[in-house]
């Protein structure tokens, strides 16, 4: 006997209707500030473990300028808007406590990867590296290019931003030891993570410093900056420029000279780990205890020490062999 098209559409329409609709919960990844290429590849890798996790959808956003309060004002909004989780890099350890923990106290989970916030801020810190290890490997690129003794100059985002001034304290402690007594750090300046503020920090240590053999840049908007500067002015061979930056923004400077070496983490793994760690405390799997090893995906495992921070990875040196290749990466 021939169903006629009524009974069909309407066993159809029993059948959805005994389906649970499926709806993905929303991560929210908040960055520094929006049209950085760095935060644009994490966000590559959070695109990634979404899919890899399959309930999840990303929310990408962060303030046009990196402040806190254009942060804040986004939390507040993600708030409103019920969100299951927040994913931040802090523009201020301190300012953004008030709004994520309002956002906590809603059951929204909170952990900060890159530049972190206060504790009682969040769940967890993602620290894209060890600091130790970042500190010492800025002050060893800084001696391959300089030699065993001369001026290096320090050009940093802003003076609130946590991540960069934890890097400058490992510098400087391993400045202290006797065998980098050789090199002196003149000055530490910052160009608020603004290409044209860096670059006209560039130019004053420039004319500050007659002498200076190298500028330091941990934050991949003043190394840049820096490296161009060094180009207009003709100074390359006389000034070097080192530090963190993207690939794909220093390949040219180092083909210029400008840059020897410098050095970063992958951001795309980055942005893929702080997805699955925060979704592991969306499901329960991680409560956020010292000594906690929370699973990263392909990127392996972090344990959490006590103040509640992790490690991703060691950061990797990139120069004239691989840059090229980085490059066409990220």
């Amino acid at each position: 006997m021939k169903k006629s098209r009524f009974a069909l559409t309407a066993a159809a329409l029993a059948l959805a209707l005994a389906q649970p609709a499926f709806a993905a919960d929303k991560i929210a990844l908040v960055v520094k500030s929006l049209g950085n290429g760095f935060f644009d590849a994490a966000h590559q890798g959070a695109l990634e473990a979404a899919k890899e996790l399959k309930d999840v959808e990303i929310i990408y956003t962060g303030p046009a300028k990196a402040t806190a309060e254009g942060q804040i004002e986004i939390v507040n909004s993600l708030i409103a808007q019920n969100v299951k989780a927040i994913v931040i890099s802090a523009n201020d350890p301190d300012a953004l406590v008030p709004s994520l923990k309002k956002a906590m106290q809603r059951g929204i989970k909170v952990i900060s990867f890159d530049s972190g916030v206060k504790k009682e801020g969040r769940l967890m810190q993602l620290n894209p590296s060890n600091s130790a290890l970042i500190g010492e490997k800025l002050v060893k690129m800084s001696e391959q290019v300089v030699g065993k003794t001369g001026e290096i100059a320090v050009l940093s985002a802003t003076a609130q931003a946590t991540n960069q001034n934890i890097w400058i304290g490992e510098m400087k402690k391993v400045l202290a030891k006797p065998e980098y007594a050789g090199l002196k750090l003149v000055n530490v300046v910052y160009g608020d993570d603004q290409t044209d503020k860096s670059y006209r920090e560039a130019q004053g240590l420039f004319k500050s410093y007659p002498n200076l053999k190298a500028i330091v840049a941990p934050t991949t908007v003043g190394i840049a900056a820096a490296a161009k500067a060094v180009q207009d002015e003709k100074k390359v061979g006389q000034i070097f420029v080192t530090g963190l930056g993207l690939p794909s923004e220093m390949a040219g400077h180092v083909q210029s000279g400008a840059v020897k070496s410098f050095a970063i983490w992958n951001p795309i793994d980055l942005g893929y780990s702080s997805i699955h760690a925060v979704h592991a405390f969306m499901k329960g799997t991680a409560k956020g205890t010292k000594g906690e090893m929370i699973s990263l995906g392909r990127v392996g495992k972090a344990t959490l020490d006590e103040n509640g921070e992790a490690a991703m990875a060691e950061p990797f040196t990139y120069d004239a062999t691989n840059v090229e290749k980085f490059a066409k990466i990220f």
